[in-house]
């Protein structure tokens, strides 16, 4: 099992161009693997650069669905262009760690946050995200993708 090292940052608040679509957990990797090609061709396009590796940020729904808001982060807001729109990733106090390993394997990094959260006497404050540091295609074995979980939070 991996030991998740956690890291305390104070970000501000960054611009995105996302995506989204609300789907069961099995369908989110095709769907993002499809998207963030999408996404980077509209920002080229229009002559906006992502300033950051790609993201998902997930929002748990009913029934074993999320909302999930993909895409890159940008120096400012952008234009919306067919499904592409402007978000934010929220500003503020988070805790962070990198998974190593496949996807589905993430869920210590999860409990890691959130145990280090609760054990200093601090709550969850928003839907964590997932930046993708190692891309998949450049990097086909699973057990080498590098991929960093951030949870905002707050201390009582």
């Amino acid at each position: 099992m991996q030991i998740h090292e956690i890291r305390l940052h104070n970000r501000n608040e960054q611009p995105t161009a996302v995506v989204e679509a609300t789907l069961p957990v099995a369908q989110i990797g095709p769907w993002l693997g499809r998207h963030y090609g999408t996404i980077a061709e509209v920002l080229a396009a229009h002559g906006w650069a992502p300033t950051g590796p790609p993201f998902a940020r997930y929002h748990p729904e009913a029934e074993g669905r999320f909302r999930v808001e993909a895409g890159f982060p940008v120096a400012t807001a952008i234009e919306p262009v067919d499904d592409v729109h402007p978000s934010t990733l929220p500003g503020g106090p988070v805790a962070d760690t990198v998974h190593i390993g496949p996807y589905d394997a993430m869920e210590s990094a999860y409990g890691a946050l959130a145990s280090w959260v609760h054990e200093h006497d601090g709550e969850l404050a928003g839907d964590a995200w997932e930046i993708y540091l190692t891309s998949p295609a450049e990097q086909p074995d699973p057990g080498t993708w590098r991929t960093e979980v951030v949870q905002p939070y707050r201390i009582h």
